[in-house]
């Protein structure tokens, strides 16, 4: 079966994915720069993402994470799911730390990605590291649902 061509841009990919994503709006991510096989986000930590431990909950650092690996793997215009990931937690951030989440694409097939995900303070220090396997399905984005 022949793909059809990529028609669509990364930035115009993340614009429809953001215009449906209620979660990463509420997360507070802004995207500061998204290219094929790339994506780079950054959000602030607010005092309701925090655990128990007054220190951010890992689930916020996935779930930015999955979503910079979610744009990346997209912006090729072909729909693309996650097939695996896991992070890899290195240091804590608290309220009010601005978090850097950096996706960047490693290996690109016919029918899978995969991806390299970072997570850093505004130090530059790591917080996180993300790895995610895409599974790149035949379909194209589009702009309607």
């Amino acid at each position: 079966m022949e793909l059809k061509k990529n028609t669509i841009t990364p930035q115009e990919v993340v614009e429809i994915m953001t215009a449906r994503d209620g979660f990463s709006k509420w997360l507070g991510l802004a995207i500061d720069e998204v290219r094929l096989g790339y994506c780079r986000l950054h959000y602030t930590v607010r005092g309701e993402m925090l655990n128990g431990f007054a220190s951010l909950h890992g689930g916020v650092l996935f779930s930015a994470s999955d979503s910079a690996f979610a744009f990346a793997c997209n912006s090729h215009g072909r729909l693309t799911v996650a097939l695996d990931v896991s992070i890899s937690f290195t240091r804590p951030a608290g309220e009010g730390d601005v978090l850097t989440v950096e996706a960047q694409e490693i290996y690109l097939g016919n029918k899978t990605g995969v991806y390299d995900i970072r997570t850093t303070n505004a130090a530059g220090e790591l917080v996180a590291v993300f790895k995610g396997t895409a599974y790149r399905t035949s379909a194209m984005v589009k702009s309607e649902l």
